[in-house]
């Protein structure tokens, strides 16, 4: 884990803005431990799903954070290592497209329900999240490293239709 900084604080990415992201973005601070399992080649990517709800629309979206994402070797070209730390964005945009699909599958929806569905794909996004790092081992286990690469493209692809921050719902009165 990293800590905010906040002297070279650079807002949240939004999803739709993932192309442009480097390590040049992960700018947290320092995490005490030099080494990952004897490598100091380790990043470590801060993302969430957040949501609003307004007038019959509920705005889903997911983030990278880069002032609390940290590189540890600030001049690492690891191209494997940043291309497996924003999987892990990619990771969040997939649960957060998958509540989108689940709010627009209910009717008749009250903010109680929307926070309930929102909590729930968060632990599910958590969880994967988790067996994403330990199944590849943090990126050195390749070919599963690829395995996840296609799965989560898959996805991504198949929930395009939620590509949009921006839902309608119904709201029980």
């Amino acid at each position: 884990m990293s800590y905010k900084n906040f002297l070279d604080y650079e807002k949240p990415i939004p999803f739709k803005e993932f192309e442009r992201i480097d390590f040049k973005n992960f700018r947290g601070l320092e995490l005490i431990k030099k080494k990952l399992y004897g490598s100091e080649y380790f990043a470590y990517v801060d993302t969430s799903i957040e949501y609003e709800i307004e007038d019959g629309y509920i705005k889903v979206e997911s983030y990278f954070h880069p002032s609390s994402s940290f590189v540890y070797s600030k001049n690492s070209n690891s191209k494997d290592l940043l291309i497996h730390e924003l999987y892990h964005f990619r990771i969040t945009e997939v649960f957060a497209r998958k509540a989108k699909e689940e709010i627009s599958k209910n009717t008749h929806l009250n903010k109680n329900k929307i926070k309930n569905i929102i909590d729930i794909i968060k632990t599910e996004e958590r969880e994967y999240q988790k067996k994403y790092d330990y199944d590849t081992f943090h990126s050195y286990v390749y070919e599963k490293q690829i395995r996840y690469q296609k799965e989560i493209d898959s996805l991504l692809i198949n929930l395009k239709n939620f590509e949009n921050s921006k839902i309608k719902y119904n709201e029980k009165k």
